[in-house]
């Protein structure tokens, strides 16, 4: 079925384009050049709508197997597509942890039929625990190249120097969420003034800084491809923005929602805005804008992680740490247009995480198209995943994703 797009303006990392008609035909999407042999089946106005190549998520979790109750799968899966993202990361954080080839053809069998293509990544130590170490070989042959403990950090430096060596061995990726779980006992926000206030303990920069640094050196010793996840201070994206420019192979991401909200949001002591790492302050956040923006950071991810309501609603310190992103993504984003604009918006979700991946996107293989001024309810009702631990819940948002092109398939949202 051939579907005509009229008027639709693309957007990449240099700007946003002209509108153009383009043709989705088969597999392809082609500008519209006036082939009179050409039957379209389907015409659509774009003329409100953006689009660019499909969007890479780098961070997501799931609760299959073992709680599909916060999010299974199949929810994942459609909540994905609806989200627009055509490539994702999944995390191996669930029970088991996704650590042998069972579970990693237990997840794509699942996934098989998705609109989104799924990259696991795998766990780098058993359970996820930074002692033991996975198959990681027999992991690769699989078909995983990216490895790590996702929610957790490897913060023992042997096993992350060791697990650097092997992946080495077909050119495998370390990602890492970068913190020192010890410098970050019992805390529950960012230390400062407002954590203060609240009484409540405090998670310093210093445990990231330092763990950041330290995986660096190791980086430096050991050499391999390490990305470094969810990065939320200034000392972080200087110390990135160094081993960058002395030709580290170091990349890093940061969460959307760490732009978004600072740790003077806590003081209603909401547990949905209880996230790993916690929200910083203003100077931190002006760090991780400039670093967008010169390329220290390579992308932004949702880090979406679902939570049940008996896990979030309780006392703020007995809370479990995460918060929903996919759904909230675009919405998330047109709040930091004037800051950051499209075009850079979409390079940190496009062109960043190909570039952290190896993938080649040169090729329009996918299409995300959206409307940037649609609004919308996010309640009950709109809501794909099976979790709600989402401070914007019952709230009317503006930006809703329209069609995702990916596999030969279009998709109405």
């Amino acid at each position: 079925m051939a579907v005509l797009l009229q008027s639709l303006r693309l957007i990449d990392s240099q700007k946003i384009h002209p509108p153009k008609n383009f043709i989705f035909s088969g597999s392809e999407i082609i500008e519209d050049k006036g082939d009179p042999g050409l039957k379209i089946k389907e015409t659509i106005d774009c003329s409100t709508f953006f689009a660019s190549k499909g969007w890479t998520d780098l961070r997501c979790l799931s609760g299959e197997p073992g709680e599909e109750y916060r999010e299974s799968l199949d929810s994942l899966g459609e909540l994905l597509a609806a989200s627009g993202f055509t490539k994702a990361v999944l995390l191996p954080n669930t029970r088991p942890a996704i650590q042998t080839k069972n579970e990693i053809q237990y997840v794509m069998s699942k996934a098989k039929n998705w609109l989104t293509d799924l990259c696991i990544m795998a766990a780098a130590t058993k359970d996820c625990k930074g002692e033991d170490f996975t198959d990681i070989l027999d992991l690769h042959n699989e078909g995983a190249f990216v490895f790590g403990d996702g929610t957790h950090p490897i913060s023992n430096p042997d096993r992350l120097l060791k697990v650097l060596q092997y992946l080495q061995k077909f050119d495998g990726l370390l990602f890492d969420q970068t913190y020192d779980p010890y410098l970050a006992l019992f805390g529950q926000m960012h230390e400062g003034i407002t954590s203060t206030r609240l009484g409540m303990k405090g998670i310093p920069n210093l445990s990231e800084e330092v763990a950041v640094h330290r995986n660096l050196e190791i980086l430096r010793y050991s050499a391999g491809n390490l990305h470094i996840q969810t990065i939320s201070t200034k000392g972080a994206v200087d110390k990135i923005r160094q081993a960058k420019k002395e030709g580290l192979k170091v990349t890093a991401d940061v969460s959307l929602y760490q732009l978004l909200f600072s740790d003077e949001d806590m003081a209603g002591f909401d547990t949905n805005l209880k996230v790993m790492p916690p929200f910083r302050g203003k100077e931190d956040r002006e760090a991780l804008i400039e670093g967008l923006k010169d390329g220290t950071i390579d992308a932004i991810v949702s880090n979406h992680q679902p939570q049940d309501i008996d896990s979030k609603f309780m006392e703020f310190d007995l809370a479990a740490f995460g918060m929903i992103g996919l759904q909230t993504f675009l919405p998330g984003m047109a709040k930091l247009v004037d800051e950051l604009t499209w075009p850079l918006l979409i390079s940190k979700i496009t062109a960043g995480p190909a570039k952290v991946l190896g993938f080649d996107i040169s090729k329009m293989e996918s299409l995300t198209i959206f409307d940037p001024d649609e609004n919308w309810v996010f309640d009950q009702k709109s809501n794909k995943s099976l979790s709600a631990n989402m401070p914007w819940f019952n709230t009317t948002l503006k930006g809703k994703v329209k069609y995702v092109i990916n596999k030969g398939r279009f998709a109405k949202i």
